[in-house]
C-alpha cells in the first residue's frame, strides 16, 4: 500500500530549512537568534519523535512524494524504522550541541551565521537520511559538507582553516565517488531512486557496471564515516572544530557511512554484499586497533576522542559484516550508545580546555586542570566505561549483542580481537582521566575563572545510564527496525506503490 502526501516524513527537513533561514534574517539579534535555533532543532527533534513514533505504530514507511510526482520520476522522501530511528538519534545529539553552543566561550559562536550553519548541517544529515534517491543524497551530503567546512574554517583554532581545507577536499573526492556511482547505476538501470533501484537489480542483478557502482558507493560511505584506511582527514579536522560542531560531527554525521552501508546490505545490494561484508569485518577489526592505539598515543584530548571514534566505528563495521539480526540489533544499539556518549565526551574535554590560558584540549596544557571541574571527570569517566562496554552504562548492552552474535555466528577469533580493543578503550580513556583529573594542577598554571557548562554532556551521560538500566525501549525499536530490514519489499511497495 502506498502512502502519499504524507507530511510528518518531511517535517523534520521543512522546520530545520525555514528555522536556519529566519536565523539568518534575524542574525543582528544574538539572543533571539540563539534562542531561536535552540528553539528550532528541539522542534526539529519532537518531530523526529513524532514520526518515529507513528512509523513504528503503522508497521510500515511514510512517503513524501514532492510536488506530487510519484517514485521513481519525483523525489521521495521516505521515513521507515531504520531511516527515522537514526534521524531521532541525530537530532537528539544536535540538540545537545546547540545547548552546549550556547553556554560556550569560544568567540565563533557570536558568530552571525554559525547557528544558521549548524542547522543547515543538521538539515543535510537528516535529508540525506530521509532521501529515498541518491542523487538527493549527494546534494544533501554536499549541503553537510559546506556547512561543516566553514565552521570549522571560523573556528578559534588556528588549525582550522588547514582543516577545513582537508576536509573539503576530501569530501569533494567522495563525492566524485558518489557522481561516479550515480552514472552507472543510471546507465544500468535508468533510475536513481533507492526503491526502484532496489527492485530492478534483484531483478537484473548481471549488468557489467553494477560491482564498480557497488565499489564507488562503498568508497564514498566509507569517506563520510573515516573508516580506515579513508580516515586521514578526521583526526585533524575534528580536532580543529569549534567543541560543538566537533562533538556533533564525530558523533552522529559520521552514522551517515553507516547508514549507508546499512541501506546497501539490506535493501540495495543484497544479493552482490557478499565480498563487501568480509571487506567491512577486515576494515573494522583494523579501525579498532588503529583507532585505539592512535587514541592511546596522541598528544591531545579532543584528538584522542577523534581517533576513538575510528575504533569504535570499527566495532560497528563487523556487526554490519556479521549480518545475523541479532549482529544488526547490536549495531543500532551501538549507534545509538556511541552517538550519546562520544558526543558528551568531547563536551566534557571542551569544558576543561576551555579553562586553559591557552583555550586547548593539549594534555600538556590541560594536565591537572580537571581538579577545576571535578564533576566533569565524574562524567567523563562514566562516558569512557560506556565506550568501553562496562555497566551500567547503555555500552555495555551493546557490546553485550554484538559478542553474543559472534558467538552464535562461531566467529571465535574476531571475537577476541573485539574484547581486546574494548581493553584498549578502556586505557585510553584511564590514561586521559589520569592525566586531566588525577594528576595534580601545577601551581604555574592560573586556570580560567569561568569555561563552558557542562549541562549537555550531564544530559547525554544520563540518558546513557537510563538506557543501560532500563534498556527495553531501546532494544525494542531496535528489534523492529531489524525486522523491518529484513522485508525490503516492504520499503519498495511503500515508494512505488502495488
Amino acid at each position: 500500500m502506498q502512502i502519499t502526501g504524507n507530511y510528518l516524513a518531511i517535517l523534520p527537513i521543512v522546520i530545520l530549512l525555514t528555522g536556519a533561514i529566519i536565523g539568518l534574517l534575524i542574525r543582528q539579534h544574538r539572543r533571539l537568534q540563539e534562542g531561536w535555533s535552540f528553539a528550532v532543532i528541539v522542534m526539529a527533534f519532537i518531530s523526529s519523535l513524532i514520526l518515529l513514533s507513528q512509523v513504528w505504530r503503522g508497521g510500515q514507511p511514510f512517503v513524501y512524494h514532492i510536488g506530487g510526482w510519484s517514485a521513481p520520476f519525483g523525489i521521495s522522501i521516505v521515513a521507515d524504522l531504520l531511516s527515522t530511528t537514526m534521524v531521532m538519534m541525530s537530532l537528539l545529539v544536535i540538540s545537545a550541541g546547540i545547548l552546549y553552543a550556547l553556554g560556550c566561550k569560544d568567540i565563533v559562536t557570536e558568530y552571525p551565521t554559525f547557528y544558521p550553519l549548524f542547522l543547515l548541517l543538521a538539515l543535510g544529515l537528516t535529508g540525506g537520511l530521509l532521501t529515498g534517491d541518491l542523487f538527493n543524497l549527494f546534494v544533501f551530503a554536499e549541503l553537510m559538507v559546506i556547512s561543516a567546512t566553514i565552521l570549522t574554517a571560523i573556528s578559534d583554532d588556528k588549525k582550522g582553516v588547514e582543516a577545513a581545507y582537508k576536509y573539503f577536499y576530501i569530501s569533494l573526492i567522495a563525492g566524485v565517488f558518489l557522481l561516479l556511482s550515480v552514472g552507472a547505476l543510471y546507465a544500468s538501470y535508468g533510475s536513481l531512486n533507492i526503491a526502484d533501484l532496489a527492485n530492478r537489480i534483484q531483478i537484473n542483478p548481471d549488468l557489467p557496471l553494477l560491482p564498480m557502482a557497488i565499489v564507488f558507493l562503498l568508497a564514498f560511505f566509507m569517506v563520510k564515516s573515516a573508516v580506515v584506511p579513508f580516515h586521514f582527514w578526521q583526526p585533524d579536522f575534528h580536532t580543529a572544530a569549534p567543541t560543538p560542531v566537533h562533538a556533533v560531527l564525530s558523533s552522529v554525521v559520521v552514522k551517515l557511512g553507516i547508514y549507508g552501508f546499512l541501506r546497501m546490505s539490506t535493501l540495495l545490494f543484497i544479493d552482490q554484499m557478499d565480498v563487501a561484508k568480509i571487506v567491512l569485518i577486515f576494515l573494522g577489526i583494523v579501525g579498532i586497533f588503529f583507532g585505539g592505539l592512535g587514541a592511546t598515543a596522541t598528544y591531545d584530548a579532543k584528538r584522542m576522542l577523534a581517533y576513538s571514534t575510528l575504533g569504535q566505528l570499527g566495532f560497528i563495521l563487523v556487526g554490519i559484516g556479521w549480518g545475523s539480526s541479532l549482529a544488526l540489533v547490536a549495531v543500532i544499539v551501538y549507534s545509538f550508545n556511541h552517538s550519546l556518549l562520544k558526543a558528551s565526551m568531547l563536551m566534557l574535554a571542551g569544558t576543561v580546555s576551555s579553562r586553559s590560558p591557552a583555550k586547548t584540549a593539549a594534555f600538556s596544557e590541560i594536565t591537572g586542570l580537571g581538579k577545576v571541574v571535578p564533576i566533569s571527570g565524574i562524567l567523563f569517566l562514566l562516558g569512557g566505561m560506556g565506550l568501553a562496554g562496562i555497566p551500567p552504562m547503555n555500552g555495555f548492552i551493546s557490546k553485550f549483542f554484538l559478542v553474543k552474535s559472534g558467538v552464535e555466528a562461531g566467529e571465535y577469533l574476531p571475537l577476541a580481537l573485539l574484547l581486546l580493543g574494548s581493553i584498549i578503550t578502556l586505557v585510553y580513556v584511564i590514561r586521559a582521566y589520569q592525566k586531566i583529573w588525577w594528576i595534580p594542577l601545577p601551581k604555574s598554571v592560573k586556570p580560567k575563572p569561568y569555561g563552558d557548562m557542562f549541562l549537555a554532556p550531564a544530559i547525554l551521560i544520563g540518558l546513557s545510564i537510563v538506557l543501560g538500566i532500563w534498556c527495553e525501549p531501546l532494544l525494542q525499536l531496535a528489534e523492529a527496525t531489524v525486522s523491518s530490514m529484513s522485508i525490503p519489499t516492504e520499503y519498495i511497495l511503500a515508494v512505488l506503490g502495488d
